[in-house]
């Protein structure tokens, strides 16, 4: 009750502790040995929960004693992959530092410490005595240990020296948490048959100096080795000025609101986006910027579903037969499933999500549906060349599913459900087999070739949008572009069939002339393009190119 007791003296003994404080001043400047007396205003340790000071008192516990196994732990820590490498740091120095583990706690609830004390105060501590204990524990649960007496904790018949009357008295105090917490490898995985260490310890950063820390210690003391071979860490969330969330702040996010509306699947795009290591950050700001890559992601898997509707797995050309520009899609897709799976397996979601990300917005979209539009829309239905995009658009279609399925689960099952060029799909996408990279013959030198070409296509864009602002014209589409390309880009015409398709451009001309404007990669003059357009495709021709009123691939697909 925070009071003095007897063998403190009379003089201050059913005193309250703060009270007591003032008598034995008082006493002291009585004796005269009390040098000065001056009143201080300091912070004192407060209980979180009732706000009241504390009362210090010295008891009798339980400690777990480190030195003997503190060289042990401070190796295993260095076997140990910290995800998180400032972890490493973080509990070695706690362990080097630390001193002895007070494992006892005074409460009312919890995992009982198994001591049974003698007459004269001795605890028993013997192998046998503590089998038995653990056996009831096992059949019984912990709850034994409150539910019986003494002598029926201990093994039938026995006696100890120490309690010559056969008085025994259980110990009131429970495990440390976090000794119960530090323990439970031994119980989910060595006493069911599963691996010892685990691959994975994943918690809050609080936790080096809590599970991970208790963790280690019993289970180096207990087995010899760190319960886990990876330690990662995760940051708290803020708001979205970096705040820590708070009730009387009114700061908090609630995520079911989140998830009524925004969806399930953008809530979880951002959890896999932040930086989770550190504290995120999350606010309606935040989350429209996470919706709008959303709306990317899904709206490029759209257009390719909605250009696979007339396509079957008996409709695949043989990746031998693809254009070049298509089999470098598909080297890019192979690349894009190694960046994705190297992420996941450090567990840097952020990564994986940014690379799809980037693969739709700068490669697939921008680029490939960009030009191959002309294909999907304008070629006859079974063409080749509409066929081989088609193949390309399937192959990204069965892999993005599979990739974005861990994180947007509704969305990539919806696409599953909308995907029907498979006649023997699985019934979910997550019953579908992980994906698998393409095989495509000298990839490396396509992957050489088209990263050039791409990067003679980012200085013709740049020239054309020169063009545009200048209001001399209004897309691409109206513009002829001269090229000059410098030697080490020469050989990219040789392969690459028809530019103007590629830069979806009026015309392309390719001469010797460095007297154009320079570029990284080439010399290059745009100019409004003066020819025909054909209402069909609304690509523009010379006069020559035109078939009446079409050109001449638009008369042949609908005269073919």
């Amino acid at each position: 009750h925070g009071c003095m007791m007897a063998d403190c003296g009379d003089w201050l003994e059913g005193q309250y502790v703060d009270d007591a404080n003032k008598t034995v001043t008082m006493r002291l400047d009585e004796l005269g040995v009390l040098l000065k007396l001056e009143f201080i205003t300091h912070s004192y340790p407060h209980d979180w929960r009732t706000k009241k000071p504390i009362i210090f008192r010295a008891t009798d516990q339980w400690f777990c004693s480190l030195d003997k196994i503190r060289d042990k732990l401070l190796n295993e820590i260095d076997k140990v992959n910290w995800l998180n490498e400032w972890g490493h740091i973080r509990i070695y120095n706690m362990i080097k530092e630390r001193g002895d583990w007070c494992i006892s706690r005074q409460r009312s609830w919890g995992v009982p410490i198994p001591i049974i004390y003698c007459e004269d105060g001795t605890p028993i501590m013997e192998e046998s005595v503590f089998k038995h204990i653990s056996d009831l524990f096992r059949k019984y649960g912990s709850n034994v240990w409150f539910e019986r007496d003494e002598k029926d904790l201990l093994p039938e018949g026995y006696t100890n020296e120490h309690s010559p009357n056969g008085i025994f008295k259980k110990e009131k105090d429970i495990m440390d948490v976090w000794f119960d917490s530090g323990s439970s490898h031994t119980g989910c995985m060595k006493e069911r048959g599963y691996p010892y260490p685990v691959d994975l310890y994943f918690e809050g950063s609080d936790q080096y100096r809590g599970w991970f820390n208790s963790s280690l210690i019993v289970g180096t003391a207990a087995h010899g080795v760190a319960p886990y071979k990876t330690v990662l860490s995760h940051g708290f969330v803020l708001d979205g000025k970096g705040n820590k969330m708070s009730k009387s702040l009114g700061n908090t996010v609630d995520p079911i609101k989140l998830v009524n509306q925004y969806g399930a699947d953008i809530v979880r795009l951002w959890a896999t986006s932040v930086a989770y290591q550190q504290d995120v950050r999350i606010s309606d700001e935040i989350m429209k910027q996470i919706s709008e890559n959303y709306r990317k992601i899904r709206n490029t898997m759209r257009f390719v579903l909605g250009n696979l509707n007339d396509f079957k797995q008996t409709n695949l050309v043989a990746v031998e037969d693809l254009a070049d520009v298509d089999k470098y899609m598909l080297v890019e897709l192979n690349n894009l499933i190694d960046g994705y799976h190297q992420a996941y397996d450090n567990y840097d979601f952020a990564d994986a999500n940014q690379q799809i990300l980037n693969y739709f917005t700068n490669l697939l979209s921008s680029f490939y549906m960009d030009f191959t539009k002309d294909i999907l829309y304008i070629e006859k239905a079974d063409s080749l060349r509409r066929r081989q995009v088609q193949t390309v658009l399937y192959y990204h279609a069965k892999v993005m599913m599979k990739l974005i399925s861990p994180v947007l689960v509704f969305t990539a099952e919806e696409l599953h459900d909308h995907f029907h060029c498979d006649d023997n799909k699985a019934e979910s996408v997550f019953l579908e087999p992980n994906v698998e990279k393409i095989t495509v013959e000298n990839s490396n030198e396509l992957k050489e070739y088209f990263d050039r070409f791409l990067l003679l296509r980012k200085d013709v864009l740049k020239a054309l949008e020169g063009l545009r602002n200048e209001k001399v014209i209004k897309s691409n589409m109206e513009a002829k572009v001269t090229i000059s390309l410098k030697d080490e880009y020469k050989d990219i015409a040789s392969m690459l069939g028809d530019l103007k398709q590629l830069f979806i451009v009026a015309k392309v001309e390719l001469v010797e002339d460095n007297s154009l404007e320079e570029y990284d990669s080439a010399y290059i003059k745009v100019e409004k393009f003066t020819g025909h357009q054909c209402p069909r495709c609304w690509n523009y021709f010379d006069e020559d190119e035109m078939e009446g009123e079409l050109c001449q691939r638009c008369h042949d697909v609908i005269n073919g």
